[in-house]
Order: C-alpha cells, then structure tokens, then sequence
C-alpha cells in the first residue's frame, strides 16, 4: 500500500512516515498543497492522509480538486488528519470525500489499524489473508507458508502484501513500483527483480511467483 501525507508539522511527518514504513507501508510526505497536488499528477494512492489547515491551503479543498480535476488521480482512499475536533469540522470532511476522520493528537496503533480498515474497504477480508498456503496477519505483522513462519523485511512483506491483494494478476513492475516502492526507493525496475528475488528464496518450493516474459509477475493462486 502506498500512501501520501499531507503534514506541515515536519517532526510529526518524520515520526509518523517512518512508522509506517515500519509497518511495510510505502510513503510519500508533502507539507504544502502544491507539493501534494505535484505527487497526485504522478501517483494513485491507495491512501491520502490530509492535513487541513496548511502554509498554502486546506487539504479539504485539495481533497474536492483530486475528486472533480482528471489532471488529478484520485486517492482510491482518504483519511483526514487534523487538530480540528468539532463535529461541524468532521462533518464537512466527510461530505468533502473523505473515508474517514482522525484527531490529533492520536496514537500511532489506532492511525495503523484505521488504514486496515480502509484497506479492507478495498477488498481485504479482515487482519489475515489467505492465498493458497501463504498467510499474512497484517496486524500481527507476520508471513507463513504451510505453517511455517517466513522471516520476511518490511519490503517483502509489503510486496509480498501486494501480491497477495491480487492473486492470478499480472503485475507489471511499474505496478509494483507504484504501489510498494515510495519516491526515497530506488527510481529502477531492478530494484524490484533483487527483492522478488529474495522473497522467492524465503518462500522456498514449490515457486508461487512466476515471471511471464517480457510483461510482469504473477502470483499463483490455486
């Protein structure tokens, strides 16, 4: 999942980016609006987290223009992040598009197990998914084959993630690259062939990721 913040509070956007990254997420920050706006001309997130009140804006405003302005790609999800606590300030932010609505200051564990939730919204099936014998728990923060633990980094279980969201797909690199990878990763698709590597290592045989020539990956679903 890759994931664009919209934080002006420099201190707070460190904390919280690198957390996530913890977590296996890819993130993008901004701390203005047009700084923002520059990335969604580029990228489709699956999550945006706006701050409101901005050096050059409100991210309410932004949110409106990703939904109306076809130069924009829309976040499939959005969650609003903000100081503002007033029911007429959560109001508003639903009615302007936003998925869901988070108070500052929050703990970090309810921020995380909030984008599960929109996640799920997207089709994940509560905290475990299942793809033949792979198991993720996405809370847990744990991979299995068979029952076997997989010692995986925070790359491979992001990619890993990804492939299982889309079981029997073709992905290209580029998709990986869009949605595992954030603008600090290496801008190259070979990046992307030395992790696939060392997941289809640690996930031993019989070899449930396949290359098709010349077009992407696949992950085998039974």
């Amino acid at each position: 999942m890759r994931i664009l913040l919209l934080e002006d509070d420099a201190d707070l956007a460190e904390v919280v980016a690198l957390g996530l990254r913890n977590e296996s997420y890819a993130v993008d920050v901004a701390d203005t609006c047009s700084g923002a706006e520059e990335l969604l001309r580029t990228v489709r997130y699956d999550v945006a987290c706006f701050d409101l009140g901005l050096p050059d804006g409100d991210g309410l405003d932004l949110l409106r223009r990703a939904a109306a302005d076809p130069e924009l790609r829309r976040p499939r999800r959005s969650l609003v992040l903000t100081a503002r606590d007033a029911v007429d300030d959560r109001v508003a932010g639903l009615d302007a598009g936003a998925d869901d609505y988070l108070v500052k200051p929050f703990h970090f564990a309810e921020l995380v197990a909030r984008l599960r939730a929109l996640g799920r919204r997207g089709g994940e099936h509560g905290r475990t998914l299942r793809v033949g014998d792979l198991e993720l728990d996405l809370a847990a923060h744990t991979a299995r084959r068979s029952g076997a633990d997989l010692a995986l980094t925070a790359r491979e279980f992001s990619l890993l993630r990804y492939f299982m969201h889309h079981p029997g797909e073709l992905l290209s690199a580029e998709d990986l690259l869009e949605h595992v990878w954030d603008a600090n990763a290496d801008p190259f698709t070979a990046s992307v062939r030395v992790i696939l590597s060392r997941l289809r290592r640690k996930l031993g045989d019989p070899p449930v990721i396949t290359t098709v020539t010349g077009a992407g990956y696949r992950l085998e679903a039974p």
